[in-house]
């Protein structure tokens, strides 16, 4: 009994003193991205992974060689707490016009493009991996290695771009990378669920079936969610009350976008997308129903713990690079384990072209403005951007290949280190030519957001986005001509204005009672 409770104890004290390790890591990745700040090459994803692969190598030395990190990698922990503030804070942050507007595109490169760089990755790594003999990979293993790599990691392209420095790009490039994540987890779950024995026209057309249903059943369930929360707090309206409605509108808030999330998972939908859409919703109804204090509370603690995830996953991407019981299966055969490397980078490369440069030549043929095009240095800038990978990656491989985080395979170590070793890779290098790369293709690009235009010019004309800012302007005539009286935007603001906004609030539509929320010229939807 006494061995017992000294061994809980000691247990304990371990857990303690790891936890205070990370979090004085977590600080140290703050405040070292905060001195870079104004570097051009560092984020604070490099940071973190440098920081952690740094205090890998420290453990690693000082236990003797036997362990790299502190924690013991737990899917829940990424899946369940670390990615819906993320995501849920993506959705609730972005610009929701330059979003739908590209609604289209953003498909096409995140379900699309996924499903043509996931069929080249999965093909590639069959014909490629059987001939390095590193193992008995199934047919499922194969797939599997393709949905992994084709997830797009948001994360990285997040923090590398600027959303007000270049919002076409920023647009574009999250857009596809929440639609991207989803695919990927969704055609992994598929490809684990059905029986790849006996592959045939029906299980094709049931697995595609199945993905737009998912698609389609998440994003309704998001969308119900951000009204639910809406019309609760218009009625209930916090701002009559004098004491603590501040506390019960931001928990009320923050509980309800969780909450989405989890029912998302429990009805085995897509919770990347729920939680995503239940961000937009919630900025454009609920975030206008609560009073001013709520507002820059909400704003500000979706952004901190959003932030605090991202660090904390690339912090223990670094550290778990140097886990040596996934390294203790490749090192007798290093040249291999890079040969797997490079090879699946090089699938990466080629896939994500694969459909960047013909799907963008797809969606300007439905551009009739030629400032609406995607031209090819945004196409290559777009190209470069979402070729890094990161947690979600990452996790897929972890759900794949170990179990509870641990492998005792050869051929599962071997793909464990192969996706850490391309992390790694794409997220330092590719990473580091980002910022520099923008920066070259598009020189004038973080002035554009701040130019204003004349009260006169219509907002299809406004001077592009991302491109050459020398643009003449139509004159009046072809303005008439070239201008359609009726658009999709234009039927959504009447229904919003005429249905939506009396029932769920939003701006404009709070009555104005003493304590109740100031209203700001926030123009996202106009």
């Amino acid at each position: 009994m006494y061995t017992k409770l000294m061994t809980s104890l000691t247990s304990d004290h371990a857990s303690v003193v790891s936890m205070n390790l990370f979090v004085a890591l977590l600080c140290a990745c703050i405040i070292i991205g905060h001195l870079l700040e104004e570097n051009r090459w560092i984020n604070e994803s490099i940071t973190a992974l440098v920081i952690g692969l740094c205090t890998g190598v420290f453990i690693l030395l000082t236990s003797g060689g036997k362990s790299s990190h502190i924690l013991v990698f737990s899917e829940d922990l990424f899946f369940i707490y670390l990615l819906p503030p993320i995501i849920f804070n993506a959705g609730f942050q972005v610009k929701k016009k330059q979003f739908f507007r590209n609604f289209i595109t953003i498909m096409l490169f995140g379900a699309v493009g996924t499903l043509i760089s996931f069929a080249i990755i999965s093909l590639g790594a069959i014909h490629f991996l059987q001939k390095l003999d590193i193992g008995s990979l199934k047919l499922g293993d194969y797939l599997a290695i393709g949905a992994i790599f084709s997830a797009t990691d948001s994360v990285c392209t997040l923090q590398v771009l600027n959303q007000d420095e270049t919002p076409l790009l920023y647009s574009l490039v999250f857009g596809e990378g929440v639609v991207n994540d989803a695919t990927s987890v969704v055609l992994l779950k598929a490809i684990q669920n059905f029986d790849l024995a006996h592959i045939d026209l029906t299980t094709g057309l049931h697995l595609i079936g199945n993905f737009f249903y998912l698609f389609t059943a998440s994003t309704v369930l998001g969308v119900l969610a951000g009204l639910l929360s809406a019309f609760i707090i218009k009625k209930l309206y916090f701002g009559r009350l004098a004491r603590h409605s501040t506390d019960r509108e931001v928990a009320l808030m923050i509980l309800m976008a969780y909450l989405s999330y989890m029912l998302s998972e429990l009805f085995n939908l897509s919770a990347i997308l729920t939680v995503f859409f239940c961000g937009i919703v919630m900025s454009h109804y609920t975030w206008h129903n609560v009073t001013e204090s709520s507002r820059v509370t909400t704003k500000h603690a979706f952004a901190t713990l959003s932030f605090i995830a991202e660090i904390f996953i690339f912090l223990y991407v670094g550290m778990d690079a140097l886990d040596i019981e996934k390294w203790r299966f490749v090192r007798q055969s290093p040249g291999k384990s890079i040969g797997i490397s490079s090879m699946l980078l090089a699938l990466i490369l080629v896939g994500r072209a694969a459909f960047v440069f013909p799907l963008s030549f797809i969606a300007n043929l439905a551009k009739k403005s030629q400032s609406e095009k995607i031209e090819l240095k945004q196409q290559v800038t777009i190209w470069w951007a979402g070729l890094m990978r990161g947690a979600v990656s990452m996790a897929l491989a972890y759900n794949q290949f170990t179990r509870s985080g641990h492998t005792k395979l050869r051929e599962n170590a071997i793909m464990i280190t192969s996706t850490i070793t391309v992390i790694l890779f794409s997220t330092v290098v590719f990473g580091l030519m980002t910022k520099p790369l923008v920066r070259l293709l598009l020189p004038t690009s973080k002035h554009m957001s701040s130019i204003p235009s004349p009260p006169s010019t219509p907002k299809s004309f406004i001077v592009p986005l991302l491109g050459n800012e020398n643009v003449r302007r139509p004159n009046s005539l072809r303005l008439l001509l070239s201008l359609p009286t009726r658009g999709v935007h234009h039927y959504w603001r009447k229904f919003d204005d005429a249905v939506m906004r009396p029932m769920f609030g939003g701006r404009g539509f709070v009555p104005f009672v003493p304590g109740s929320p100031l209203e700001q010229t926030d123009h996202q939807w106009q």
